[in-house]
C-alpha cells in the first residue's frame, strides 16, 4: 500500500471546526465561536488586574472526552481561539483550567475536545464568575470539588502490548498522537519484547487522556487499522488482532494452568462396511482448544483398545465378521485434560468383502517420478462390456462414432502400463475413480457415491485394487483425482440425495424414467425396463411432494429447453432453492471468482457445493477418502482446491490424509505421500489479480496465527486477515533455491501439506522462456518450489487459458520438454502429448460435439498391439500401432529426456541458482544428502555460460562432451531448439543415444 514519506495513510488530522451553535454535546463550534481567521467579538479588553483570575473545574464522567478544552472570553474582552486553553487533570473525574481576568468579574465560556466536539450550554455558553467554578453537566456552581485530594500526577501513561503472534515482525515500532498533540517522527518509537509474540511501551500523555497509534516493523510494513489507527487510552491496553482491549490484564503474567477438561464429543455414529467401521462425531469445544480424540473399541476377541487420531472421523478395518463393536469417544486438550467419555455407539460388522488385501504406497520421493496423466475412461478399453454412454449418447454425437464416453477403463490402463513405463514415467496421475452420477460424467469429476468406485472403470480381476497392485509390481505410482469441494447435482449418497426435482410431463418423459423397485443406480447395470444404466426415476413427480422443500416447486420458469421445452422450478439444482440442506450445502452461486465467495458458494448447478466446514461433511469425505488410501494409492491430486478456505485444508483434510497413512502405511510412507492441490489461477502473474487467498503459493503453508475455534468462523477471519497483509506481507522461502553453489537442507516447519500444480508456468508455457522466467520470478513464494508439478496443457486448458490442446509445434513441444524435466518441479505430461495427439482441438464442449473431434478423445487407437517395457524409458517389445507410436520423435526425446532426468539427482530433487549464469534458460542445481553430491550446469535451447562454479571435471550427459574446469568458468555453445546440455560434476557420463532433438 503506497505511503506518504512522512506517516502512514490514515492518520486522522484535529480538525478546526467553526459552525453555527447547536445541541449540546454536537459536533458544532459553540456560539459566539467564528472560524479562527475572524476572531469572535473584538471587543478591546480592559486593562489587567494582578491576580484576578477564575479557575474553572469542568466534570468529565459524562463526556468520557480523550482531552479536554475551555473556549472563553472575559467579560467586554475578546474569545480565545478556539480550541481555548487546554484544560488540566485535577482530580477523579474533573479537569481545571486557571485563566486570567484582568478587569472584568466574570466570562463566558464553552467546553470542547479540541477535535469538533462542544459543550456550548445548548447554544447559550456559560456565564462564570471568579475564584472557583465548577461546571457539571449544565449546572454551574462555585467551589473546589478537588480540596483534600492528592494531587494527580500531571502526566498520563499508557502502557502499550502489542501482538506480533502471527507477523514474525524482527522489531516493532509505536508511531503515535497523544489526543490534541502531534503525531511521532516516522517510524515512531521502538518497542520492547517482553514475551513469545507481544511487545511492549509505555507512553507518556501529558494532560491527555488517550492517543491514536499505528504500529509498523521498521521496514514500511504497517498496522494502521486498516487505515483508522488505533485509540487507545491511559492505563495498560493489548492490541492484538486488530482489536483493543482497555484495562487489560498483562498478557506476559504467568498464565494460571489449564484444569478444565473439553466437554464431550456429541453424536457419535458407527456404520459398518463388511469388516471395516467408519466412525464418526461432533468436534467437542474447549475454553483453550482440543488437540485430538480418544476412541475407544471394545467387543470382538482383541478386547479393548484406544486410538488417538486428530480428526473428527475414525476408519477402523481389519475387524472380525458378524461381531458387535462398541464405540466412545474422547477429548484430549493440549494440557492433557480429558473429557468423559461420549455416548456409545454400537455396530455389527458383516461379511469379509472377497478380493484383494489392500496395498502399500511405495513410499519415495514423489520428485523422482514423472508423471503421466490420463482420463482413465478415454485411454485404453481393455473391457467393452463395461463401455457406457449416459444419457447424452445420441445428442453428442458420440454414439454416430460408436465412442461411447465411458470407453477406457482399469483393464486397458493396466494392460498400457508397460507403455507409460517404456516412455520413461514411473507415477500414474488418474482421474477420479469414484461412481459418478451426471449427464456427461465420464471425466469423474460429479462424484455421487465417495465410497465407490465407479464400476465402469472396474471388471473381473481388473478391479481399481488391481491396477493400484499391478503398478506398485512395475515400480509405478498411482496418483488419484480427489474431489473435496462439491458433489454432482443429484447430492451424494450417504450424506445426503435429493429425492425429487421436477415435473415428469409427457415432454420430459424421456428424460425422467419411473422409479423401478429392486433397481439400484450404479453407473453399469441396466434397467430391464427402460433399457438406461443411467436412471432419473428418484428425481420425478407429478404432483408436490410431501415435505418439500423446494421454492416455487413445478412453477414454470418461462424458459424453455434447447429442445423447446417448457422448464419447471426446482427441475434443475439449485443452491438458491432449498433444495439442499444448509447444513450440508453451500446456499449461493459464486459471483466474484476473485472474492470470499469463491470459496464458498457453488461453481455449476451439476456441481453442489459441500459446506466443507460443517463436522458432517468432513466426517463423510476423510471416510471415504481413508478407503483409497487404505488400497495403497501413493497421492492425491485435489481439484478445485482454491474453493475450499486454506484453514479447512490445514485444520481437518490434510492432517487427516497424513494421519491415515502414517497409521497404515508407516511415517515414510506419509511423508512422502504426494498431495498436489489445482489452485486454478489463471493469469500471468504472480498473485492471482493480487488476492492471496486464490493463488497457488498460498495454499503450500501453514496459517500464521490462531484463528476462531468453529471453522466457518475461521475461514472468514483467515481469509479478511490475509487479504489485508497483501501480497506484500506473505511468507517466502529459500527451500528451493541453492546457497551459492551450496545445497542447504530445506524447512518444513511451515508446510500445510499440500503441494501445488504450476499455474504460472502452465499459463506461459506459451514459449518456453516465458514459463522459465514466470517460475523464477514466482519460486520464494511457494513452501518448496522443487515440489511444484509443472505441465503444458491438461484436461481443462492450454497455456494463457487457451480451450485448445498446445498446438506450438513438434520443436516447441520439445523445448518445453526438454525445461520441465531439468529445470526444477515434477514433469507432466497429458495423455497423448507425447504424439501432440488432437492438438488444437477444443479440449472439452461437452454434449454439443463428438468425444472423438475433441481433446478428450479416445486414444485407445494408437495404443493397439502390444508392448513390453524391460526397464523406464525401455520397451523391449512392440507390435501393432503402438509400435508406431513409440517411433514418434517426441517419444523418443521424452525417453531420453526421462533416462538423463533418472541418472543425475540434481534433476530429481536439487536446489537452482541463476547466480553466475548467462544465458536464456540456463541454470545450476545440486542436491547433495548422505554420500550423493549431485552438481548440474544446465542450459536449454540457447548457449550460456557459468561463472563461480567449484572447479572439477564436467561430463554433458547428453553429448557426453568433458570439460576441465580450474577457474570456475565453463562457457556452453547454443545447442539448438530443443536441445540441452547437462554437464555434470563427477557425472555419469553421456545417457542414452542422440535422438531427434537431443543430440
Amino acid at each position: 500500500m503506497p505511503r506518504t514519506p512522512t506517516r502512514p495513510a490514515g492518520r486522522a488530522v484535529v480538525a478546526v471546526v467553526a459552525a453555527a451553535a447547536g445541541l449540546l454535546g454536537a459536533v458544532t463550534a459553540p456560539s459566539g465561536a467564528p472560524p479562527p481567521s475572524a476572531p469572535p467579538h473584538r471587543t478591546a479588553p480592559a486593562a489587567a488586574v494582578a491576580g484576578n483570575t477564575a479557575t474553572v473545574f469542568y466534570w468529565t464522567r459524562t463526556k468520557d472526552w480523550a482531552a479536554y478544552s475551555l473556549h472563553y472570553a472575559p467579560d467586554g474582552g475578546a474569545w480565545t481561539t478556539v480550541p481555548g486553553v487546554a484544560m488540566e487533570r485535577a482530580c477523579t473525574d474533573w479537569v481545571r483550567a486557571t485563566v486570567p481576568l484582568g478587569t472584568a468579574t466574570g466570562l463566558r465560556a464553552t467546553f470542547n475536545d479540541g477535535a469538533g466536539t462542544w459543550d456550548n450550554n445548548g447554544g447559550r455558553n456559560y456565564a462564570l464568575g471568579t475564584g472557583n467554578v465548577t461546571v457539571k453537566d449544565g449546572a454551574v456552581a462555585h467551589s473546589d470539588p478537588c480540596a483534600g485530594a492528592p494531587p494527580p500526577d500531571s502526566s498520563a501513561k499508557a502502557t502499550v502490548y502489542y501482538s506480533t503472534e502471527s507477523l514474525g515482525w524482527p522489531t516493532v515500532n509505536i508511531h503515535y498522537q497523544p489526543a490534541g498533540g502531534s503525531w511521532t517522527s516516522v517510524p515512531g518509537a521502538g518497542m520492547e519484547p517482553v514475551c513469545a509474540g507481544w511487545w511492549k511501551r509505555e507512553v507518556d500523555l501529558g494532560t491527555a487522556g488517550s492517543l491514536k497509534a499505528a504500529f509498523n516493523n521498521g521496514n514500511g510494513v504497517w498496522d494502521n487499522n486498516g487505515g483508522a489507527d488505533y485509540t487507545i487510552g491511559a492505563g495498560v491496553s493489548t492490541v492484538r488482532r486488530n482489536t483493543v482491549t482497555p484495562q487489560a490484564t498483562d498478557p506476559c503474567a504467568a498464565t494460571p494452568p489449564d484444569t478444565r477438561a473439553p466437554t464431550a464429543p456429541g453424536r457419535v455414529t458407527a456404520t459398518a462396511d463388511g469388516v471395516s467401521v467408519l466412525v464418526a462425531w461432533d468436534p467437542a469445544t474447549d475454553d483453550r482448544g482440543v488437540t485430538k480424540y480418544q476412541v475407544t473399541r471394545t467387543g470382538g476377541a482383541g478386547g479393548t483398545t484406544v486410538t488417538d487420531v486428530g480428526s473428527t472421523v475414525l476408519s477402523d478395518t481389519g475387524l472380525a465378521e458378524r461381531t458387535a463393536y462398541t464405540y466412545t469417544v474422547r477429548a484430549v486438550d493440549a494440557a492433557g485434560n480429558v473429557s468423559a467419555a461420549s455416548a456409545p455407539a454400537t455396530v455389527t460388522t458383516g461379511e469379509r468383502p472377497a478380493g484383494p488385501a489392500p496395498g502399500r504406497p511405495l513410499g519415495t520421493d514423489p520428485r523422482k517420478d514423472p508423471i503421466y496423466f490420463v482420463l482413465t475412461a478415454r485411454f485404453h478399453d481393455g473391457d467393452p462390456s463395461n463401455n457406457r454412454g449416459g444419457s447424452q449418447h445420441a445428442r453428442s454425437g458420440n454414439a454416430a462414432h460408436d465412442d461411447p464416453m465411458f470407453r477406457g477403463d482399469f483393464k486397458g490402463l493396466i494392460q498400457r502400463l508397460d507403455y507409460i513405463k517404456g516412455l520413461g514415467f514411473s507415477a500414474v496421475w488418474i482421474t477420479p475413480v469414484v461412481l459418478n452420477r451426471s449427464d456427461y460424467d465420464y471425466h469423474g469429476y460429479h462424484g455421487w457415491d465417495f465410497h465407490r468406485v465407479d464400476p465402469r472403470l472396474e471388471s473381473a480381476g481388473a478391479s481399481y485394487q488391481d491396477l493400484i497392485d499391478a503398478a506398485h509390481a512395475k515400480g509405478m505410482k498411482i496418483y488419484q483425482d480427489v474431489v473435496y469441494n462439491h458433489s454432482s447435482r443429484w447430492g451424494a449418497k450417504g450424506l445426503f440425495t435429493p429425492t425429487v426435482y421436477g415435473v415428469r410431463d409427457s415432454q420430459w418423459s424421456w428424460y425422467y424414467d419411473e422409479e423401478q423397485p429392486g433397481f439400484a443406480y450404479d453407473g453399469l447395470t441396466v434397467d430391464p425396463k427402460s433399457g438406461k444404466s443411467y436412471y432419473n426415476g428418484d428425481l420425478w413427480s407429478t404432483a408436490e411432494p410431501t415435505g418439500n422443500t423446494c421454492l416455487n416447486w413445478g412453477k414454470p420458469t418461462g424458459g424453455r429447453s434447447p429442445e423447446g421445452y417448457t422448464l419447471y422450478n426446482c427441475q434443475w439444482p439449485s443452491p438458491t432453492s432449498g433444495m439442499f440442506p444448509k447444513g450440508l450445502y453451500h446456499q449461493c452461486w459464486i459471483g466474484n471468482w476473485e472474492g470470499e465467495d469463491a470459496r464458498s458458494c457453488w461453481l455449476h448447478e451439476d456441481l453442489a457445493d459441500f459446506d466443507t466446514e460443517r463436522p458432517a461433511v468432513q466426517n463423510y469425505l476423510i471416510g471415504a477418502y481413508n478407503k483409497y488410501i487404505d488400497m495403497g494409492v501413493d497421492g492425491f491430486r485435489v481439484d478445485t482446491a482454491v474453493h475450499i478456505p486454506r484453514t479447512t485444508w490445514n485444520r481437518r483434510f490434510l492432517p487427516a490424509i497424513q494421519e491415515r497413512v502414517a497409521q497404515r502405511h508407516g511415517a515414510d510412507a506419509a511423508r512422502n505421500f504426494f498431495v498436489f492441490g489445482e489452485v486454478a489461477a489463471f493469469v500471468n502473474d504472480k498473485w492471482n489479480r493480487g488476492s492471496v487467498n486464490h493463488s497457488a503459493q498460498f495454499y503450500t503453508w501453514k496459517e500464521r496465527k490462531e484463528y476462531s475455534a468453529d471453522d466457518s468462523a475461521a475461514a472468514l477471519e483467515m481469509y479478511a486477515y490475509e487479504q489485508q497483509r497483501g501480497t506484500g506481507d506473505q511468507p517466502t522461502s529459500s527451500n528451493a533455491f541453492l546457497a551459492g553453489n551450496t545445497y542447504h537442507a530445506p524447512d518444513s516447519g511451515r508446510f500445510s501439506g499440500m503441494h501445488v500444480i504450476d499455474m504460472r508456468m502452465h499459463m506461459n508455457f506459451g514459449d518456453a522462456q516465458n514459463a522459465f522466467s514466470n517460475g523464477k520470478d514466482s519460486d520464494d513464494s511457494y513452501h518448496d518450489a522443487t515440489y511444484n508439478v509443472v505441465y503444458v496443457d491438461s484436461h481443462d486448458y492450454g497455456p494463457n487459458k487457451s480451450s485448445e490442446r498446445y498446438a506450438g509445434g513438434t520443436d516447441a513441444w520439445a523445448e518445453n520438454m526438454s525445461l520441465m524435466w531439468t529445470f526444477r518441479g515434477i514433469p507432466t505430461l497429458y495423455y497423448g502429448s507425447e504424439i501432440e495427439f488432437r492438438k488444437g482441438r477444443k479440449i472439452d464442449c461437452g454434449p454439443s460435439c463428438p468425444l472423438a473431434e475433441t481433446g478428450r478423445a479416445y486414444f485407445g487407437d494408437h495404443l493397439a498391439g502390444s508392448v513390453t517395457a524391460s526397464g523406464f524409458s525401455k520397451v523391449s517389445a512392440a507390435s501393432g500401432a503402438v509400435a508406431t507410436t513409440l517411433q514418434q520423435p517426441l517419444v523418443k526425446h521424452l525417453q531420453r529426456l526421462n533416462e538423463i532426468r533418472r541418472a543425475v539427482p540434481a534433476l530429481q530433487t536439487g536446489q537452482y541458482s541463476t547466480e553466475g549464469v548467462s544465458g536464456g534458460m540456463a541454470f545450476k542445481r545440486r542436491y547433495t544428502s548422505g554420500t550423493t553430491d549431485s552438481f548440474a550446469l544446465v542450459t536449454v535451447s540457447g548457449g550460456a555460460t557459468f561463472t563461480g562454479v567449484p572447479n572439477g571435471t564436467y561430463t554433458d550427459a547428453v553429448s557426453g562432451d568433458v570439460r576441465t574446469v580450474s577457474d570456475g568458468r565453463l562457457s556452453v555453445a547454443a545447442p539448438g531448439k530443443g536441445n540441452l546440455r547437462v554437464y555434470v560434476l563427477n557425472g555419469p557420463g553421456r545417457v542414452g543415444a542422440a535422438g531427434p532433438y537431443l543430440r
